[in-house]
């Protein structure tokens, strides 16, 4: 499977607020984001180019599949 190409925080920020996740607080130069239902939080460092590796595991954390992931990063719609 290709690797997904580094993103900004401000993108996975967006993704998330569009499933359903919210941003909690902020705690130094991270974002932690959370949503009803979901255990753990995700926590998104303010870095212009996250690598794959963050993204990677913020996407199994919040159980959301690359393809759906992706689907909204382009500008797609959520179907719940």
């Amino acid at each position: 499977m290709s690797r997904i190409p580094p993103q900004c925080w401000h993108d996975m920020v967006r993704v998330f607020e569009a499933l359903g996740f919210h941003v909690d607080r902020t705690s130094g130069d991270h974002i932690v984001m959370t949503k009803p239902g979901h255990s753990r939080p995700l926590v998104i460092p303010k870095k212009d180019d996250l690598p794959d590796f963050v993204v990677s595991n913020n996407l199994r954390t919040a159980r959301v599949s690359r393809k759906l992931y992706l689907s909204v990063l382009r500008g797609g719609r959520v179907h719940k």
